[in-house]
């Protein structure tokens, strides 16, 4: 798939993050992974992002990464294409983008760099190396360390013809404007805050109607379903699911630190399909916790 086939598949359609599994001494479950992909092949996304921030990719060691990988290329291979994860320094960043396209990786999602802050000029470099290191697409992810504005994306633009994705992260409505703006339609652009159907209806007005669904993960059907009503103008059906749904489990998801991967994982669990704990720092959720999101699942019905 060239940069620009993929920049088209992204512009429309459900994207998601899969879980990363792991096994109850933290290892990766090839196996449970691949099991996860398959049962979630049928509901219809049209790319989903292996080695994500959902996937705790953050989590995850060099070679472990090529294994998850691996698995995700080979169970989804002419189906769904796979985005990688990539991220960290910029040397290891190219690393391990350049893993993903050996193995046969469709594009490349390039995640934050690690702890310090950096100058636009920093941050443009860092973003033109690893593009320049790879023949595949590449979405850079505008979130946490890397703030990256107009300037610097038009830059970027210029320089990378294979950079032909944003997203976004931050939530920042004129720095969003700006660059949507600015960079027309240069980019696929696509929403990237934790829960994003709360956002979506908001990003859709700002010219990014296309948004990665955590909850994909564990209620398929409720999230193409919202999806659906999305894209098709529904709002009703859209404020029905927040009010009912969303808004509860963001209200879950914010009792702890880290939760935006946790809950997902204890959906999963309790939806027949888990994916084991979630690696630390971060920390799953306590019983009653879980038991509160099970009641929130039941009143969606059967997925």
């Amino acid at each position: 798939m060239s940069p620009q086939e993929l920049k088209h598949v992204l512009q429309s359609g459900l994207l998601s993050f899969p879980l990363t599994d792991f096994d109850a001494q933290l290892r990766f479950a090839p196996r449970s992974y691949a099991e996860r992909l398959e049962w979630l092949q049928p509901y219809g996304a049209s790319v989903l992002f292996a080695a994500g921030g959902t996937g705790e990719f953050f989590s995850l060691e060099p070679g472990e990464y090529r294994e998850v990988m691996k698995v995700a290329l080979d169970t989804c291979r002419g189906r769904t294409p796979i985005v990688a994860g990539a991220g960290g320094g910029t040397t290891l960043a190219i690393q391990y983008a350049q893993e993903a396209e050996r193995l046969g990786a469709q594009g490349v999602l390039l995640l934050p760099h690690y702890l310090t802050e950096a100058s636009q000029e920093g941050l443009v470099e860092h973003v033109a190396a690893v593009c320049a290191s790879v023949r595949i697409g590449v979405i850079v992810y505008n979130r946490g360390a890397c703030r990256l504005t107009p300037d610097s994306l038009l830059q970027l633009a210029e320089r990378c013809p294979n950079l032909i994705g944003f997203k976004d992260g931050l939530g920042d409505i004129e720095r969003f404007v700006a660059i949507r703006q600015t960079l027309g339609d240069r980019f696929a652009y696509l929403g990237g805050l934790p829960t994003a159907e709360v956002y979506a209806g908001a990003y859709k007005a700002m010219g990014c109607p296309v948004y990665s669904s955590a909850v994909f993960n564990f209620i398929p059907r409720t999230a193409m379903d919202f999806y659906r009503a999305h894209a098709a103008g529904d709002e009703a059906s859209c404020n029905a699911l927040i009010r009912d749904f969303f808004l509860p489990y963001i209200a879950l998801r914010n009792q702890g630190e880290g939760y935006a991967v946790s809950i997902v994982k204890a959906g999963a669990t309790l939806a027949g399909h888990g994916a084991g704990p979630v690696r630390p720092p971060l920390s799953d959720l306590k019983p009653a916790q879980v038991d509160q999101l099970a009641a929130l699942m039941t009143r969606l019905g059967p997925q």
